[in-house]
């Protein structure tokens, strides 16, 4: 019985990896089709597009600090109390439709409060670069990264500047010639 173990031992052992082997021929081309989390991650804007995202947001520059003849008001919707206006001399588009502005927003009790921000259109999202102060200068925004524009009912203005002038369906927004020109019109509702 002693010379049957070690035979029983090395059959069921060289089974074992011929079955491994064959298994990993299988498995290895399948896992190579499949996307690393490095890639994933880089795609849904993970931490492979950190480092992108801070470059993009050091490498921003400011523009003049708005004045009142070239702000363009714009409608965020009939019960708004506040008033939403674009500084039409800040407006510019890239060739794949991010939107960069300057957003001046008064209060109905007279609050003023400047933002220069993008808008992406590809991928419904926002972004805020810096907020302005009363002296006319500029202070570079703490969060710098994109986040998904949601409909909601106060505070809206992101919203509307996506869905209803600058990435509406139908759209042929080229450049900021473009982008003023929908404002001053009123947006693309349809």
């Amino acid at each position: 019985m002693n010379n049957t173990f070690p035979e029983l031992t090395r059959r069921t052992s060289s089974r074992r990896t011929l079955w491994i082997s064959r298994l990993a021929c299988w498995l290895l081309p399948l896992a190579a089709l499949l996307p690393s989390p490095a890639w994933s991650a880089r795609d849904e804007g993970g931490d492979g597009d950190s480092a992108k995202q801070s470059t993009e947001a050091r490498k921003v520059q400011f523009p003049p600090f708005p004045q009142a003849e070239n702000l363009i008001p714009f409608v965020v919707s009939a019960t708004a109390d506040s008033k939403s206006m674009i500084d039409g001399e800040s407006l510019s588009v890239t060739p794949d439709r991010v939107v960069y502005y300057t957003l001046v927003i008064v209060s109905s009790a007279g609050a003023r409060n400047v933002s220069y921000e993008a808008i992406r259109c590809a991928t419904a999202e926002r972004r805020v670069y810096g907020f302005g102060h009363s002296d006319g200068t500029w202070s570079k925004a703490r969060g710098d990264q994109w986040l998904r524009i949601e409909e909601q009912t106060v505070n809206r203005q992101h919203a509307a500047l996506f869905g209803e002038y600058f990435c509406t369906l139908g759209t042929s927004l080229r450049d900021a010639d473009d982008a003023r020109r929908i404002l001053r019109a009123g947006g693309n509702r349809p």
